[in-house]
């Protein structure tokens, strides 16, 4: 999956602005469209956040809040051909993207070229998991250098609990992300995650949390 160096995180102490949220995802019935990436070498045969070995010729995608195990029918917006994927892991983290797709999944939907595409995500099953259930937190920045992570730490620490750092090895380097909060549900972290934005001026990221495989 796509990283980015500026993520999000959350969980406040002060209270919360208004904002616009998402009903909590219903099989046959959560709908989303945005722009979708894909991923490859070098995250082929690496372990992906489910824990499985993950294989890029394999029907399989990266999202940041849908239970491990989803079924998701992607759509090309540009040329309506579509293909159906199960979430293995988490991404994307880059601003605007809502689903990383594997090399496969990229391939039946005609968009390995241009690299991204406009899409529909349609939800056919939740995995294991209620889709909208579980906790959440929100990502606020992803760093190379653990002394700019632990610099923003401690900048929210003030205002928000709890905040911390997640040491994550990437193929193309080692990121420390620092993320905000446990939240019960993923309106609540949305919420959190506009909050955030708002006053603290940081691009934010709503993820599942699963247990570590």
């Amino acid at each position: 999956m796509f990283l980015a160096v500026l993520a999000a995180a959350g969980c406040g102490r002060s209270q919360p602005v208004r904002a616009t949220v998402p009903p909590a995802p219903v099989p046959g019935v959560y709908a989303e469209q945005g722009i979708a990436s894909w991923y490859g070498v070098p995250f082929h045969g690496r372990r992906a956040a489910n824990g499985e070995v993950y294989d890029m010729n394999q029907p399989t995608a990266a999202h940041r809040t849908l239970p491990f195990g989803s079924m998701v029918r992607v759509s090309n917006l540009d040329n309506g051909r579509q293909t159906e994927v199960r979430v293995t892991d988490r991404g994307p983290f880059v601003e605007g993207r809502i689903i990383d797709l594997s090399f496969a999944a990229a391939r039946a939907v005609d968009m390995v070229g241009a690299g991204i595409a406009r899409v529909r995500l349609e939800l056919l099953s939740a995995g294991r998991a209620p889709a909208g259930a579980g906790n959440f937190t929100v990502q606020v920045g992803a760093f190379t250098q653990r002394d700019n992570a632990e610099r923003l730490r401690e900048q929210l620490r003030a205002r928000y609990d709890p905040v911390y750092i997640q040491d994550f090895d990437a193929p193309n380097g080692y990121f420390y992300r620092v993320r905000v909060g446990r939240v019960s549900s993923q309106q609540g972290a949305e919420r959190l995650a506009a909050q955030l934005a708002s006053r603290e001026r940081v691009r934010t990221f709503v993820v599942r949390l699963d247990e570590t495989p």
